[in-house]
């Protein structure tokens, strides 16, 4: 049961759909109830209509600043990105290496990928050679500070 109220020239209208067909209605109207021919069936939209309202910034709302932060130190372990086969070592133990260098070149699945290092210092440690199967976080190089 739907309830509506409406003005028709100035004057008010309550309105309760009490019963409702494919080609009729019964409606009370100010509490007279009418059997009504329904002769056009209303259009159904199939997707559903969004209405929003505006979207105002709130004028006592607060503008927070925050500040860029530094880069965190990375760790010196060069780990395994996915699993797959060492394909080359690009450096050996003693080696000084910058940020961004290729170390360890592997293939994963079916895509050679650059390993690079993520910090500036000397190799202490290479864990793995060329033709290594590796697993996903394995160590494949030490760097020290």
């Amino acid at each position: 049961m739907k309830k509506y109220k409406f003005s028709i020239n100035g004057n008010p209208y309550s309105v309760v759909i009490k019963k409702l067909s494919d080609d009729q209605a019964v409606v009370e109207v100010n509490g007279s109830e009418y059997n009504v021919d329904i002769l056009e069936e209303p259009v159904q939209h199939k997707t559903p209509q969004l209405v929003r309202s505006r979207a105002v910034p709130d004028s006592e709302s607060k503008q927070i600043k925050t500040k860029a932060s530094a880069r965190p130190a990375t760790s010196g372990m060069i780990k395994a990105p996915l699993p797959g086969l060492v394909l080359a070592v690009m450096v050996n133990e003693g080696d000084e290496v910058k940020v961004g260098q290729t170390v360890v070149q592997m293939e994963a699945m079916k895509m050679e990928n650059n390993v690079q290092s993520g910090r500036t210092g000397t190799v202490t440690s290479v864990n793995v050679k060329a033709g290594d199967s590796v697993l996903e976080g394995d160590v494949l190089v030490e760097i020290g500070g």
